[in-house]
């Protein structure tokens, strides 16, 4: 699993930390009132990066929780890194996030509806600090928070595209899944893989090792993770240590152990 990227997810929305059900704000669950002690619990187990998302910046079309993605990255510190995405659509709003502390910012609303936002937010700031998500419903990539009805683009097309426009790592959520614990949609993260047009980061669904093992066996480069940490049916440590054992790898030992983000 070298090279492999785990990254705890930290959806914010009105200031504490929320889980949706297959993207639907309707359909949230409150997991905490501290996004930044949630933070400090994932990296004290020993992440190194962190999925920050502003739910309500998703649903207003631009940021509006960049205050606590800066007060997350002033107590995180080296080798831990910040990925930010939710309403970033303009190429304002990105410099704003990445000056707040994200070290990569995820886009996906404003580059499927234009590939040139995309060309143009790599050739500033490198393809390094730009992914992209590939939130996918009935095989197809949408954006607009996930709104049903939302126009969408053909998987397979947006990659490509995207891809062409400098893009070089995707985060394939399938959106049915999301938040369910069902295991991911490993199909269709094997068949974008197998276009060999980036790096395929696994979200929606993951709620065991198996899950992480069967992601990484079909040629994914990372996991997002969620609600289960958050109910307790996973742990970062359990992660870390599960790919480490596999990799070789091995970490220093974090201070402060806590617990489980759900207590917060």
């Amino acid at each position: 699993m070298a090279g492999f990227e785990l990254l705890p997810a930290i959806d914010i929305a009105g200031g504490r930390v929320v889980r949706l059900t297959q993207g639907d704000f309707a359909r949230g669950t409150e997991y905490g009132e501290d996004p930044v002690a949630v933070a400090r619990t994932f990296t004290d187990q020993g992440a190194t990066w962190l999925h920050v998302v502003d739910l309500d910046g998703a649903r207003a079309g631009e940021p509006r929780q960049l205050e606590l993605v800066a007060a997350i990255a002033a107590v995180v510190s080296s080798p831990v890194q910040i990925e930010v995405g939710g309403g970033l659509r303009t190429p304002e709003a990105v410099a704003r996030a990445l000056i707040a502390g994200a070290s990569r910012v995820a886009i996906g609303t404003a580059a499927l509806r234009d590939p040139a936002f995309a060309l143009g937010l790599v050739a500033r700031h490198g393809p390094g600090r730009v992914v992209c998500s590939l939130d996918i419903r009935d095989g197809l990539a949408v954006g607009d928070a996930w709104r049903p009805g939302s126009p969408g683009v053909a998987a397979a097309e947006a990659l490509g595209l995207l891809a062409a426009a400098g893009i070089d790592t995707f985060e394939v959520t399938a959106i049915d899944r999301d938040g369910l614990m069902g295991g991911p949609d490993v199909e269709l993260l094997r068949s974008l893989v197998a276009l060999d047009r980036g790096r395929i980061i696994a979200s929606g669904g993951i709620s065991s090792l198996d899950d992480v093992l069967a992601v990484q066996a079909v040629g994914c480069r990372g996991a997002i993770v969620g609600r289960a940490l958050y109910e307790g049916s996973l742990t970062v440590r359990e992660l870390v240590t599960a790919v480490d054992g596999r990799d070789g790898r091995r970490q220093a030992p974090r201070a402060r152990p806590r617990e489980s983000p759900g207590s917060d």
